[in-house]
């Protein structure tokens, strides 16, 4: 993984300092920490702190469901982590044919199956990105969108 990963979850994610429901209704807080009690407040120090967290059991959980991917370039390793921060691990593994693609070295076709996904539809310029990252190995240029660009402190 590289250092751009937490920059690139930090844009990609967003900020919030208070805890709001998702899209899936489960309480959240921070840059996508689910899971906290309603009314939860917290600081930018701790947001970053559990950032840091939340990237790390990621990626514990990625080494224990796909012990492969620690072989790829580093660029790869954070679309796979930053897809599995997103969707949580299990939404990652049932990506099948892409990840059977990305295993097997075919990051064009790995990229293409990603883009062809209801993911995609959902993240839009962030799954474009990913997916570029994934068949190039290179990190791709990515601005942020309005909406999670700045802080968020309104449910």
């Amino acid at each position: 993984m590289t250092p751009q990963l937490v920059d690139d979850l930090k844009r990609d994610e967003g900020l919030r300092l208070d805890a709001y429901r998702d899209t899936r209704g489960v309480w959240t807080i921070g840059y996508g920490h689910a899971g906290v009690a309603p009314g939860t407040t917290w600081t930018l120090d701790e947001a970053d702190a559990q950032l840091a967290v939340d990237i790390a059991a990621t990626a514990a959980e990625l080494d224990e469901r796909l012990p492969w991917w620690r072989g790829l370039d580093d660029v790869r390793q954070d679309v796979l982590c930053e897809m599995a921060f997103n969707l949580g691990v299990e939404g990652l593994l049932g990506f099948t044919g892409a990840l059977r693609r990305i295993r097997a070295g075919d990051y064009a076709m790995a990229s293409a199956q990603m883009l062809l996904s209801a993911w995609a539809g959902q993240v839009g310029a962030r799954a474009r990105r990913l997916a570029a990252m994934m068949k190039t190995g290179a990190r791709a240029p990515g601005g942020a969108s309005p909406e999670t660009s700045r802080l968020k402190s309104q449910p």
